[in-house]
């Protein structure tokens, strides 16, 4: 028997590496009456009905659209009860060189997904935000910081509409397009791999391991919170060394706006953090929503100067457990 799930979904950006992934999980693992796949690419939503054939996916729509297009989201929207808002332009070079463009996805786009979910009475939304949103050096992350922003504050917005909405942040995707992951591997042919610094850290989290964080989070949320994974840091140096460690290393520095650690949750935002176990909730800092910090009292809040970053992070990925993660992608 299926789980009880939202009937009628649909996820922005549902062609990408975690929309892709989303689908499968939610179709065998719910049933849904309806799942609506939201891009702007028809040939990677051809790719993807071709992929995902048979009878349970059957509830599966392929909706052409861009989040720039509040008429097209009006539309793709109606009876829908819950959104999940993956779609972003997300490669920080190209963000640098066309920042326009990146501001009228990023932001305006997700200006949008919040006006269409709100005309539509949409039940829930729950937005995908990055590690780069918290005090950002490139224009990917600061449009990320505002698309944030943007949702924790549309429950003012709702009144007394149905709709809430929240957010996730989480790090980098094992295997997401974009992943350092199959540039190391085509790079390995050539005996030598790119490194910008061995200092660097990173969070490190799977496809699956963020499907399935995001799906609690629909079931937990009550609107405003900002949920953030509890997951493990690794170094670049050490990732480069589990998939080639037959290769040379070359230390070619830090790229404009990359920052030698991550951090997903600032020490400003401690005092609205609350341990989970698993994970951390970021409350909102209005009371726009009674019932959300009833929802988590269970959690321990967190120190006055606690943060969350890759390179004090107490659990750590070895070389060896890289090598096995890496090999499953």
């Amino acid at each position: 028997m299926p789980q009880p799930f939202y009937s009628n979904i649909l996820i922005t950006g549902g062609t990408g590496s975690f929309g892709s992934q989303a689908v499968r999980t939610i179709v065998e693992r719910y049933e849904p009456k309806r799942l609506v796949v939201f891009s702007r690419d028809e040939l990677k939503q051809y790719e993807m009905s071709q992929r995902l054939t048979g009878e349970k996916y059957k509830c599966v729509r392929y909706f052409l659209g861009d989040i720039r297009d509040l008429e097209r989201l009006n539309l793709a929207f109606r009876d829908v009860n819950l959104v999940i808002h993956a779609a972003a332009l997300k490669q920080v070079p190209a963000a640098e060189y066309n920042p326009f463009e990146c501001i009228k996805t990023n932001i305006l786009g997700s200006q949008n997904v919040i006006n269409a979910a709100l005309n539509n009475n949409v039940d829930k939304v729950l937005a995908l935000s990055t590690d780069k949103a918290v005090n950002p050096l490139n224009l990917y992350g600061a449009t990320k910081l505002c698309s944030d922003k943007l949702f924790v504050n549309a429950n003012v917005y709702a009144g007394n509409k149905p709709t809430k909405f929240s957010v996730v942040r989480y790090g980098n995707v094992i295997g997401s397009r974009g992943s350092v992951i199959p540039l190391f591997l085509r790079k390995r042919a050539e005996g030598r791999l790119p490194i910008t610094d061995p200092r660097m850290t990173r969070f490190w989290i799977t496809l699956d391991q963020g499907v399935a964080f995001v799906l609690s989070c629909i079931m937990n949320m009550r609107g405003g919170e900002i949920f953030v994974p509890k997951i493990p840091s690794m170094k670049i140096i050490d990732l480069a060394r589990a998939l080639a460690p037959e290769c040379e290393l070359d230390i070619v520095g830090i790229r404009p706006g990359e920052k030698l650690h991550e951090t997903m949750i600032p020490q400003g935002e401690s005092r609205n953090t609350y341990d989970m176990g698993s994970y951390y909730v970021i409350l909102p800092s209005f009371d726009f929503i009674k019932d959300v910090k009833d929802n988590y009292l269970s959690g321990k809040p967190v120190p006055d100067d606690f943060e969350y970053n890759s390179l004090d992070n107490k659990d750590w990925l070895s070389i060896e457990q890289l090598k096995e993660i890496s090999s499953l992608q």
